[in-house]
């Protein structure tokens, strides 16, 4: 399922309803089998809209992607409002929830149109540009852990560029294995990590986390 209130009514109502259409068609038939008419066939208002605004289906697409960038931006947890600790253990539940076998419905399209980034320039630079984005929120959380004394000394932009690319290898194995067990093993490395590479040792097992 996607975030809640991703696809709320906005000011620009138009494009929020694109988006709804897109992903319900993308859920139901991939990317391979997407058309514009089938997004159009899950578009409410007028059709012509979709042709108005859009070359084909991966200048939509890419346009999906921003607005769930967009969307992402402007709802992670901001500094000041819960520990370092606590706002990067959020990130890491994210990727890893309790159940590894819940629904990753929303987690599977971003698969998919990632792997367009292997022959589309487009798709490259959206997530080049989403990847560079979700690494400095990651070092800005880090840096924030190092000030308030959660945190060591470490390199912040280093460690933020290895866990967003433990990130993107688990949720391409989220979605296209059948092994929990080998993500419930990734996350408690990831766990031992942190507390044995981050975690300031008077926080190390501290339940704040």
């Amino acid at each position: 399922m996607p975030p809640e209130n991703l696809f709320e009514e906005s000011a620009d109502d138009t494009r929020t309803a694109i988006m709804e259409a897109t992903y319900r068609a993308l859920t139901e038939y991939g990317y391979a089998g997407l058309t514009i008419q089938r997004i159009a066939d899950k578009f409410d208002k007028s059709k012509s809209l979709l042709y108005h605004h859009y070359d084909g289906k991966d200048d939509l697409l890419v346009d999906f992607l921003e607005f769930v960038l967009d969307y992402a931006e402007s709802n992670v947890p901001r500094s000041g409002d819960e520990s370092a600790p606590k706002r990067l253990t959020a990130f890491i539940d994210s990727v890893f929830p309790p159940d590894p076998e819940t629904d990753d419905e929303f987690v599977g399209v971003f698969v998919q149109l990632r792997a367009q980034a292997v022959q589309d320039d487009d798709y490259e630079c959206h997530f080049t540009e989403s990847d560079r984005y979700f690494r400095q929120h990651i070092a800005g959380v880090i840096e924030d852990g190092i000030e308030e004394g959660t945190f060591r000394e470490v390199d912040a932009e280093q460690s933020a560029a290895f866990l967003v690319s433990l990130v993107n290898a688990a949720l391409t194995e989220r979605t296209t294995t059948d092994d929990p067990e080998a993500l419930r093993a990734v996350r408690a490395e990831v766990d031992e990590y942190l507390e044995t590479r981050l975690l300031a040792n008077d926080d190390a097992g501290n339940s704040e986390r």
